[in-house]
């Protein structure tokens, strides 16, 4: 039960942390961090973008070579009025935004002193007030740009302020947008309470107005402005929306609403959106809105002369007129600054000191060629999919796949969620929220694979507690990968079992001191035990100088039998070259005994309260124990049962007998494996052919003709043991004759012995 209430946590994690992330995509459950990196990756697409020169927009910059030459600013407005009728009348412009605020009668002339004097101090004196009067054309500035303003195409800048204690100054223009126009709607939009705006005169001389006014985000940055704002009940347009409807001809605006008249009746709250202006030029225009009646800025460049998406003129050669004539016929201008200490610079996703001026200008340029990055209306429930399918995917994959794989897969999920947000802005230029499904693929997986992490890695640290002692490093590995699977429980399995013994071990330990005997006795341990987990073999216990180990559990193989002869014979050589080793020290030479069989055998933990092993019990595994004992008898390295021989058949081997051992009622066929059938060569293979004639002899008792073959390969093997074996039975046989039903089976009433 514990178990599988385990399994089901990430499942719960994975849940959890979707819905989580789900509340927030849905404003339910807002985090200041998810906007700050919604900011940092909508101001990266921003920097992503190409600068292409706009050349339906100039700007005049009020620069440090303008400052220069003309003097400090604020200029006297004759010089602006001049400013504004070479642009006019002499370059022919389509309109004139001007990003100045006049709101101050400019007393540089001292026109107004003079004129004061003729209505008091002087009033009587009719000379002085006729020469004040002849002289207002020339020294009254004021007057004079609002003359340069009449009949032209100039769009003033304003500023609005929400301080409701603010007292206003100078004159707003005509509202673009009345109350009275919304149908009874009620549109959420930025509502301002005062404003420092132009002189009335001005005001009233310009075409229109607009204002100024920035509106960061939380961050200090600008990305967006409104092109409409609300003030006493009616709505005004920005510099930019006012300046790009005079250059496009356009005398109004008209709103769009996402709701109809009849879905607004249906609604008791009558909260509505405006989604677009549309501007009555011809062609028409259609301005898409943010919420809030705000536009999205499209930055291009980082701003500024060198920024590389308008061209800006310095005012000082528009007043020279040094400019020809075809570079600045029917552009749209925008009177500005970029000097720093006149303060128009402002924080941008693209830069720091950005030109206030030539934010008007993005938008302007937006309208013009209809390019407007827009959230759609319905972002919140593309947010939301994504959240959903996000949670789903990346639970189930984190659930599993291995460490890597998933690492990898969470990339790519990465990858896809900005791949297709960077798609949709490109492509369709849909703003979408990118830091949501960011964060649920972090918060996926830091819990689910840091819970998987925890868990594994303590059922890897079970796995390594329990089989490390047994088995090699490669095969707790593979176990570590299902660690579920890989328990010590008793059960039921084909396996091969070996079991190695030290020939003489009394004899050897008689011999040598403790302490070479110690050290003796530990390296040939470790060689053998090598070998075995080498070849994915599970090391069960050390009984003296005896060796038990056995193939298939934990890990099942298919080819156990197979890797236990391999290990066998790879013992056997290393026995002999420890024995050269040894010799060479003074000690006694080394020979092993090896025996090896294949079947059904319980393999767990088994023992006691006080202790346990995870061992193998069974006959299989008692038979592997006598056939290692027998070695000695026939003078073998390596007895192999025939369950062993059939599940190997990739070895050469040679058959030794039949044989009952203790125990056993049941005859088996012993057999000693030679060499891998691919490396058995023709003189070899005839050798064993000679001994398999000979056994057959024997067992069909043709005494003679098995005693020549017999010793016909003791030609070839002097030292065979087994072939004396044969030669005593022989000649046992002879004098005594077996009886009628012999079978040719040798019965052992011991573990060693006839």
């Amino acid at each position: 039960m514990l178990k599988n209430i385990r399994k089901q946590v990430p499942w719960i994690i994975g849940l959890v942390v979707t819905v989580l992330v789900a509340l927030q995509a849905n404003a339910i459950f807002p985090v200041r961090l998810v906007n700050l990196i919604d900011f940092f990756a909508y101001d990266v697409r921003m920097r992503l973008e190409v600068p292409q020169l706009n050349k339906d927009i100039i700007i005049v910059n009020i620069d440090e070579k303008s400052l220069t030459e003309v003097g400090q600013w604020p200029w006297k407005r004759s010089v602006v009025a001049d400013l504004i009728k070479r642009l006019t009348d002499d370059y022919h412009v389509r309109a004139v935004g001007v990003d100045v605020v006049f709101p101050e009668p400019d007393g540089s002339s001292g026109f107004q002193i003079l004129e004061g004097l003729a209505k008091k101090e002087l009033k009587d004196d009719k000379g002085f007030a006729e020469q004040v009067a002849n002289l207002k054309h020339q020294l009254d500035f004021d007057d004079r740009l609002t003359k340069a303003f009449e009949s032209r195409p100039v769009v003033l800048g304003y500023f609005f302020s929400d301080d409701k204690k603010a007292v206003s100054k100078g004159a707003l223009p005509k509202p673009a947008l009345l109350q009275a126009e919304l149908g009874g709607r009620d549109v959420e939009s930025a509502e301002y309470f005062s404003f420092i705006a132009n002189m009335q005169q001005l005001q009233d001389a310009a075409i229109a107005g607009g204002f100024l006014t920035p509106t960061p985000d939380s961050d200090g940055v600008i990305r967006s402005i409104p092109l409409l704002a609300k003030y006493k009940s009616n709505y005004y347009e920005a510099l930019s929306l006012a300046t790009a409807r005079v250059a496009l001809n356009a005398t109004r605006l008209k709103p769009k609403f996402s709701k109809d008249a009849e879905s607004l009746q249906a609604d008791a709250s009558k909260d509505d959106e405006i989604e677009a202006i549309v501007l009555n030029s011809s062609p028409r225009k259609t301005i898409p809105l943010e919420p809030l009646l705000r536009s999205l800025i499209q930055y291009k460049g980082k701003g500024g002369p060198d920024g590389g998406r308008f061209t800006y003129i310095s005012a000082t050669d528009v007043l020279k007129k040094q400019l020809p004539e075809a570079v600045l016929a029917d552009k749209i201008i925008l009177i500005g600054t970029t000097a720093v200490g006149l303060k128009d610079l402002r924080t941008a996703p693209v830069g720091i000191d950005y030109p206030g001026v030539e934010m008007h200008a993005n938008v302007i340029a937006s309208i013009l060629d209809n390019d407007f990055k827009v959230r759609p209306s319905d972002s919140r429930s593309i947010e939301l999919i994504q959240v959903i399918l996000l949670g789903i995917v990346l639970t189930f994959a984190l659930i599993r796949l291995k460490p890597v794989s998933a690492i990898l897969f969470t990339l790519s999920c990465l990858l896809a969620a900005i791949g297709f947000n960077y798609w949709m802005y490109q492509s369709f230029d849909k703003v979408l929220p990118l830091a949501t499904p960011l964060l649920l693929i972090f918060l996926l997986f830091l819990f689910v694979f840091g819970w998987n992490y925890v868990v594994e890695s303590r059922r890897l640290r079970g796995v390594v507690r329990r089989f490390g002692e047994y088995v090699a490093p490669e095969l707790v590995a593979v176990m570590a990968d299902e660690p579920d699977s890989y328990t010590m429980e008793g059960e039921s399995r084909e396996l091969t079992v070996m079991f190695s013994d030290v020939r003489g071990f009394t004899s050897i330990s008689e011999t040598l001191s403790a302490v070479d005997l110690r050290e003796y006795i530990n390296i040939y341990l470790t060689a053998m035990s090598e070998e075995i987990r080498g070849n994915r073999g599970t090391l069960d216990k050390y009984i003296g100088d005896a060796v038990m180990a056995f193939w298939g559990a934990p890990v099942r193989l298919t080819d156990h039998a197979r890797r236990s002869v391999e290990s066998a014979l790879k013992m056997q050589v290393t026995a002999r070259r420890l024995s050269e080793e040894f010799v060479q020290r003074g000690w006694p030479a080394l020979k092993i005994g090896i025996g090896l069989n294949t079947g059904e055998v319980r393999v767990g933990d088994m023992g006691s309260k006080i202790r346990l092993a995870y061992t193998v019990m069974g006959d299989a595994v008692n038979l592997s124990s006598r056939l290692e004992g027998v070695t000695k008898l026939y003078g073998v390295g390596i007895i192999v049962g025939e369950a062993t021989k059939n599940a190997a058949p990739e070895f050469a081997y040679r058959e030794l007998d039949r044989v009952r051992v203790k125990g056993k009622t049941q005859p088996i066929s012993i057999f000693e494996p030679v060499v891998e059938l691919v490396n058995l060569d023709a003189g070899m293979a005839a050798i064993l052919d000679l001994w398999h004639r000979a056994l057959n002899s024997f067992r069909t008792q043709q005494w003679h003709e098995a005693e020549v073959l017999f010793k016909d390969y003791l030609q070839t093997h002097a030292a065979d043991v087994a072939a004396q074996v044969f030669l005593e039975r022989i000649a046992y046989y002879r004098d005594n004759p077996p009886p009628a039903d012999w079978d040719g089976v040798a019965t052992f009433a011991s573990k060693f012995s006839e």
